[in-house]
């Protein structure tokens, strides 16, 4: 996410970052880049101009001018105003209620509710431990309640059972019973949405909210559909007086101008954000975060977070034992990229670190697949206890088997033994304070 809007900022703000000091004139050419980038990630016009006409008085003060170092200070001035559109803190999903508390997910047909609302089900199980209950009110799309009821059953999470030809507002109603006798905390409404908005969807979700009183009115939006995603949520808000938002598809828009526009529209907070199909992949929006990514500024809290998530204390403990004693064996490599892939890969890894645009092209030159995490990974499993240990023991009647027991060539188990010796080597030098410039050359040749 963001992709685009990141780059052209991080041209932006390395020439002025180069200059030694900063005239009105330079400044001024600054926030006309600035503008331009974000009108190219769709960003709405109001929003572009409401950020250029906060951030100038600062930008062209004289504390900038005559600062030791004005292209920091104009990138901290910049921050701050798109932290301000994208809102000042994260918010919190609101559960204070009587349960079952009830929350009810509106949005366009093809917006990934349902997915949604199992996602949102598991992050309540997971981060406030109250058990939730999964309930269908989409009666017109096909298969649409047994989606949702598949979802459930896969992920544990409860569904309300489907009875054919009910009414939305007769299931709402059994759904209420159901949930007060099996004793859940939250009832997750997945209500229909439809290809465009019109009076009878909305007077459907009108009597829905006045029957179930939800906490929470949650619009879902696609963020790749951008102004069209903006437009929406302006006339939810209207209709059903949204309490929040949840983008998803953020991990295939690379403009980013939905989120940032959405906010400014309708003064409703953004919530989560979907990024991925699989159910974990849905994450907390910090304002803050986000706007250090956009900043090219990277995400490090979220990525260690993320980490922290999936390895316990023992293992991360034993981790950075290995890599202060130099003994990081393929066993901790192995478990490095299993890591990596519940992180969504390279690419889910890299759009969180700082200076992300600069190591994307240095990995695209090195022509680095994605899928050989896949690949090494088969390998590895295919080696002997002792070969993980220390792979120096690898010799070409071991590589025949491993070969054999993985399905990759020589040359593939070769490049993988290049690469564990590159993820010491790189592991090293950031253990002491890794390399400003990004992946040092002569670990990214090795990558080749």
């Amino acid at each position: 996410m963001f992709e685009n809007l990141t780059n052209k900022f991080e041209e932006i703000f390395s020439s002025l970052k180069k200059a030694p000091s900063l005239d009105e004139a330079q400044v001024d050419e600054g926030l006309r880049k600035i503008r331009q980038a974000l009108l190219e990630a769709d960003v709405a016009l109001p929003v572009a101009k409401e950020l250029i006409k906060n951030i100038k008085p600062k930008a062209i003060g004289q504390e900038i001018i005559r600062s030791t170092t004005p292209g920091q200070m104009i990138i901290k001035v910049v921050f701050d105003e798109i932290v301000k559109i994208l809102g000042d803190t994260n918010s919190e999903i609101n559960l204070n209620a009587v349960p079952p508390v009830c929350l009810m997910l509106v949005g366009l047909q093809g917006s990934g509710k349902t997915t949604t609302a199992a996602k949102l089900a598991k992050y309540i199980e997971k981060n406030n431990k109250k058990k939730s209950l999964l309930v269908s009110l989409d009666v017109y799309r096909p298969a649409a309640q047994e989606q949702l009821n598949i979802l459930g059953e896969k992920n544990s999470i409860q569904t309300l059972p489907i009875v054919k030809d009910q009414l939305p507002i007769d299931i709402a109603k059994r759904a209420l019973n159901a949930a007060s006798l099996s004793g859940v905390d939250t009832i997750i409404f997945d209500t229909a949405g439809r290809t465009q908005i019109d009076l009878s969807m909305m007077n459907e979700i009108k009597e829905i909210k006045s029957l179930t009183n939800p906490t929470e009115t949650i619009l879902v939006a696609d963020s790749l559909t951008g102004q069209v995603a903006v437009n929406v949520a302006q006339e939810f808000k209207k209709a059903v007086d949204l309490s929040s938002i949840i983008l998803t598809r953020v991990d295939g828009d690379g403009r980013g101008g939905a989120a940032l526009s959405m906010k400014f529209a309708t003064n409703t907070p953004i919530k989560f954000m979907g990024t991925g199909e699989k159910i974990e992949q849905f994450d907390v929006f910090y304002p803050d975060r986000i706007a250090n990514r956009i900043l090219g500024m990277g995400d490090v809290v979220s990525l260690v977070e993320k980490a922290t998530q999936d390895l316990d204390e023992e293992k991360i403990k034993k981790t950075e034992e290995s890599l202060k004693s130099g003994s990081f064996s393929m066993e901790d490599y192995l478990n490095q990229l299993r890591q990596m892939k519940k992180m969504g890969g390279m690419e889910g890894v890299l759009s969180m670190l700082p200076g992300v645009s600069k190591i994307k092209k240095q990995m695209d030159n090195a022509n680095i697949d994605e899928n050989i995490i896949k690949i090494n990974e088969a390998i590895i499993l295919s080696m002997t206890k002792e070969e993980r240990l220390d792979p120096k023991i690898i010799n070409g009647s071991r590589k025949k088997r491993i070969s054999s027991g993985s399905g990759a060539d020589t040359a593939t188990i070769n490049k993988l033994l290049k690469q564990f010796k590159m993820m010491t080597n790189m592991m090293k030098k950031m253990s002491k304070g890794g390399h400003k410039d990004g992946i040092p050359p002569d670990i990214l040749n090795q990558l080749k």
